[in-house]
């Protein structure tokens, strides 16, 4: 199993670390524009093999391609991150074009790979991808829920003051701090609805909290979060790597699902081998579906910023 990940800055190689901790891939390769970077990344992260008992072989490249050749997985990080005050929005006209130079490179050398997009506005450059590569739309998958619901299920331990095992939630939608749905109404404690702990305030404000999660950490470090991007990357990685048809909210294209067309968007899905192998249609109430839809709306507007 070879995963490579282009971008060899903090999410690409936070991704590469948990990876290679969780020792299920044989190889990972870092790729960066940056001379040295990921070879640098890759030796540094090498050196604590030892320390962490993983056995997975990182490499390092300055933009050479060939060295990706036979990838299973490969994740795109590349691109400019976020600054504070920058909606992810903003970042759409340098990394479109970044992201389908990186995919059409990636496909050139390894035609089965799977695709994971994570470069920003990511619902749109998930959607960029499916429009300009010609894989299968199984084989391009956008990470945003993944990691959006990591930071909902944080908020809701917090508001329970549980610990974050005993929770359950999903984030769909948009990628975005306006875009995001978390699923409140279905979100539990061990199987107990969270309505039966927390007030409708009390809720509300954990979605407000989620929603503007990654704007609140780009405030609090001047650029975007590394840790749990990573985290949440590396688990898609894992559960297609692994064939774990672990079901996931990831960006994917809907073509009637949700009652949506031509757009990719957050929603669950099964992650297995072949990828984003299902779309679950879960039953929305009129709220949400509200909801949903003005996230749709507002994912296409910023498609049609996009050059395709």
């Amino acid at each position: 199993m070879k995963v490579t990940i282009v971008g060899a800055g903090a999410v690409g190689a936070s991704c590469a670390e948990y990876v290679a901790i969780k020792n299920f891939a044989s190889e990972v390769v870092l790729l960066d524009i940056k001379e040295g970077y990921a070879e640098g990344k890759a030796m540094d992260l090498m050196q604590t093999a030892t320390l962490n008992g993983f056995d997975t072989k990182i490499t390092g490249s300055t933009n050479d391609y060939s060295k990706t050749a036979n990838s299973d997985i490969a994740v795109i990080t590349s691109g400019i991150p976020r600054k504070p005050g920058m909606t992810r929005e903003e970042l759409i006209g340098i990394n479109a074009g970044i992201v389908k130079e990186v995919s059409a490179n990636l496909i050139k050398h390894s035609p089965n790979v799977t695709l994971i997009v994570v470069s920003n506005p990511m619902d749109t450059m998930t959607y960029l991808v499916h429009k300009t590569t010609g894989l299968p739309k199984n084989k391009i998958i956008g990470m945003g829920g993944a990691l959006d619901s990591a930071r909902f299920k944080y908020r809701l331990s917090e508001a329970l003051e549980c610990p974050p095992s005993d929770v359950d939630g999903m984030v769909i939608g948009g990628h975005s701090d306006t875009g995001m749905v978390p699923l409140t109404r279905l979100a539990t404690r061990n199987s107990v609805p969270v309505t039966a702990f927390l007030s409708e305030d009390r809720l509300n404000q954990v979605s407000e909290d989620t929603k503007v999660g990654g704007a609140t950490l780009t405030k609090l470090l001047g650029t975007s979060a590394w840790y749990a991007p990573g985290a949440a990357v590396s688990g898609l990685v894992q559960a297609i790597a692994c064939d774990q048809k672990k079901m996931f909210p990831c960006s994917a294209l809907l073509e009637g699902e949700y009652g949506l067309n031509d757009l990719c968007i957050g929603v669950p899905a099964i992650l297995g081998k072949d990828g984003l192998e299902k779309i679950v249609e879960l039953q929305l109430d009129d709220a949400e579906k509200a909801k949903m839809k003005e996230s749709a709306e507002g994912v296409k507007k910023t498609n049609g910023l996009l050059d395709v």
